[in-house]
């Protein structure tokens, strides 16, 4: 499993803690799958107090592997009810650590949109065969897991909805959202120096055209990566405010 970036400890027990993952029953455990030859490893949450849980939600991780960050965040949907897979797209032995490396991971994954979306598939069907799990799938993901999440509504996933949160907003070209029904929300900041507001209309436009249902909430002077903890973009209240977004996002799909 790869190493956390994440720093931002007490900000991030705070919000773990206003989601209530302190809860008995909240547990959480890595998954391994394969996608090809290739083994990959996820983390499942789950409040297993429950009987059925509200929904299923899947996390595609940032461009940095699948960390610490993500794995808080399946807990703190657990601790709402919702049963929650982060997949893994670089595999269970990549251990990136610099940011050279995270180029070169996630741009082979944008060089070969083949292999992407098998992984993100693979993603999906383990999510699904976890026990407490819905067949009902929302996804959703950061930065490089926003584009991976798009990345999905345009492959025509079956699932109830799509959030990105401050991910790449381009469409490559041959792709579109023709063959996507499903609501797809964007969770971005107006002072994003990698998507800007172009892109965010462009791709609002190509939504409209495609008739995806579609919203987007704009922070205001939020940076790249304002939700992840510790960062220099950190912006607790647009983290706040995605998050609420998210979750009524979520009351709406389950």
């Amino acid at each position: 499993m790869t190493a956390t970036k994440m720093t931002g400890l007490l900000t991030a027990a705070a919000l773990c803690a206003a989601a209530g993952t302190a809860d008995a029953g909240i547990e959480g455990r890595y998954v391994e799958y394969t996608a090809g030859d290739t083994t990959l490893e996820g983390y499942y949450a789950r409040n297993t107090d429950l009987e059925e849980a509200r929904g299923t939600v899947l996390i595609i991780h940032d461009w940095n592997g699948m960390t610490d960050y993500e794995e808080r965040r399946a807990e703190m949907l657990a601790a709402e009810g919702y049963a929650a897979f982060a997949l893994d797209v670089y595999g269970k032995d990549t251990d990136p650590q610099s940011v050279d490396e995270y180029r070169a991971l996630s741009g082979a994954m944008y060089g070969d949109r083949e292999t992407f979306r098998e992984r993100l598939a693979a993603g999906l069907e383990a999510a699904r065969a976890q026990p407490g799990a819905s067949e009902a799938v929302v996804v959703m993901g950061y930065c490089f897991g926003g584009a991976g999440t798009l990345e999905m509504a345009r492959a025509g996933t079956d699932a109830v909805g799509f959030v990105s949160f401050h991910g790449g907003l381009g469409t490559p070209e041959g792709q579109g959202y023709a063959g996507q029904d499903a609501p797809v929300l964007i969770l971005h900041g107006s002072a994003d120096p990698v998507s800007g507001m172009t892109d965010l209309a462009a791709l609002l436009d190509e939504l409209q055209e495609a008739g995806v249902p579609h919203e987007a909430r704009v922070f205001g002077g939020a940076r790249h990566s304002f939700t992840v903890w510790g960062s220099n973009d950190y912006d607790v209240e647009a983290d706040r405010g995605s998050w609420e977004a998210l979750g009524a996002f979520l009351d709406a799909r389950f």
